[in-house]
């Protein structure tokens, strides 16, 4: 069921109903039921992943508590606990993978093998969960959190449907003390909430859903292209990606609102950012927060010579880069990043420093056009399309003028679609630029009525106006 569809929009009034309706001891149940009809309307038979991950680590938990004292039973009982988590997320997600990998490299050494693939559907939405399961476990065993007892309220927990399929990856300590908690009714956080929902649908629809037309059009068949449109839709796929996630997450926090229930913030203006660190703790927060707290610092952090320090660095990114998807460009793309880290790290002389002025301005164009050009690796289905679209897309700029309109020629925007982009993208952009320093939704609350309903309606109008009409697309990240 995706947020963008006529399902949902029957599915969360009804819940939010009966939700306020029933008393609070019953609530959790009517939230854990919700959750799983919301899993299984993708797809019935896999709900059994969600539900056997879910046992695992409930079950990990309480006996890594019973065996609190006895060190050489704790982590065994965590090593299981990794290896049946991970293992199932492996063969659904990574096998073929390793698989193809490894028989391509036998090749090289004209050792002839025929690679052995699984005709599995990915999961919607395992990266998730599992990576969820493992920091509540991971979390237990640190002694920083205790294990819930209540079986339900932790599969609830886990199974949250909001950020069930694409986030937030929630932390133990904000997420299920929600759960379990008394929560009354409060106006002014339910219509925060639609107001969150709304903005996230703009993105999504009026943004993300008309850029992929053109991003899809492109590379679905790259080689046919050169020029300024592949520059176009590299940067059309820069808005799109973020739109897109950010977007869900927006609709996935003011869905949680509506319940009681505060998700972290996953997304907080990344293209605005002044180096690659600072994009990164910007961009798919709740990731690199999990990152960063079960990979990068048990390999030492920075708390480790420079060298240790730059390769727990590039581990931690190409990790992160392989837990986008099981493709080679996943991991140059992790990599990119992570040498770019590194590189500032080596050059940067003035900790916590902040530009200002132009030369903010500056880094943060720097950037943007690194993430931009990086995302190529991202989009792009194989090394060779990647390197394709760097080797054409400066094809024919020696003539300016024809270079640009060629571009948009190739790819067949009119100048109406190009003008709502521009129109949504400035939107988009203040909405951002501002959002740096301030909560925009609750400061355009306090403003006078008259200003509020017309930011309302006019983004109602635009919603009505630009966005693709019947047609529900899958967001972006469902298929990590």
């Amino acid at each position: 069921m995706l947020f963008n569809s006529w399902q949902f929009g029957i599915f969360l009034p009804v819940v939010f109903a009966i939700y306020w309706a029933v008393p609070q001891k019953f609530r959790w149940a009517l939230l854990f039921a919700a959750s799983y009809y919301f899993y299984m309307s993708w797809n019935v038979e896999y709900v059994v992943l969600i539900l056997f991950t879910t046992i695992i680590s409930y079950f990990a938990a309480i006996f890594i508590e019973r065996f609190q004292d006895n060190t050489a039973a704790k982590k065994i009982i965590l090593t299981f606990t990794l290896v049946s988590c991970l293992g199932v997320l492996f063969v659904f997600k990574y096998f073929n993978f390793f698989s193809e990998s490894f028989v391509n490299l036998m090749r090289a050494f004209s050792i002839q093998l025929h690679p052995m693939t699984l005709k599995l559907l990915l999961p919607v939405g395992i990266s998730f969960y599992t990576f969820q399961t493992l920091s509540y476990v991971i979390d237990v065993y640190r002694g920083t959190v205790k294990p819930e007892k209540h079986f339900g309220i932790y599969a609830t927990f886990i199974s949250f449907f909001p950020q069930l399929v694409a986030g937030p990856i929630e932390r133990t300590n904000n997420l299920l003390p929600q759960i379990k908690a008394h929560h009354e009714f409060n106006y002014e956080q339910a219509t925060y909430g639609l107001k969150l929902m709304t903005w996230g649908f703009f993105k999504k629809l009026c943004i993300a859903d008309n850029l992929a037309v053109y991003v899809d059009k492109v590379f679905n068949d790259v080689y046919a292209y050169k020029g300024f449109a592949l520059i176009l839709v590299t940067f059309f796929f820069t808005i799109q990606i973020y739109c897109d996630f950010s977007g869900y997450s927006d609709i996935a926090r003011g869905a949680a609102k509506l319940f009681g229930i505060d998700l972290m913030e996953n997304f907080k203006s990344p293209y605005f950012s002044a180096s690659i660190k600072e994009f990164w703790n910007r961009w798919h927060i709740s990731l690199s927060t999990w990152f960063r707290d079960y990979v990068y610092i048990p390999l030492g952090g920075n708390r480790v010579s420079k060298a240790r320090h730059y390769i727990n660095l590039m581990i931690t990114f190409i990790v992160s880069g392989l837990w986008h998807g099981a493709n080679w460009t996943f991991i140059i793309w992790g990599s990119i990043h992570g040498l770019a880290q590194i590189i500032e790290n080596i050059f940067t002389r003035r900790k916590n420093y902040q530009p200002r002025g132009l030369e903010w301005a500056f880094k943060v164009l720097l950037t943007f056009t690194f993430c931009m050009f990086a995302w190529v690796f991202f989009r792009a289905q194989s090394f060779s399309e990647a390197v394709y679209v760097f080797s054409n897309m400066f094809s024919g700029i020696g003539s300016l003028i024809n270079y640009l309109h060629q571009g948009f020629v190739d790819i067949r925007m009119d100048k109406f679609l190009f003008a709502s982009f521009c129109i949504t993208f400035f939107v988009m952009l203040m909405f951002d630029y501002f959002s740096r320093e301030i909560d925009v939704i609750t400061t355009l609350n306090n403003k006078n009525q008259i200003l509020r309903w017309f930011a309302y309606i006019a983004i109602g109008m635009i919603i009505i106006f630009l966005s693709q009409k019947g047609v529900a697309t899958e967001f972006v990240y469902f298929q990590f």
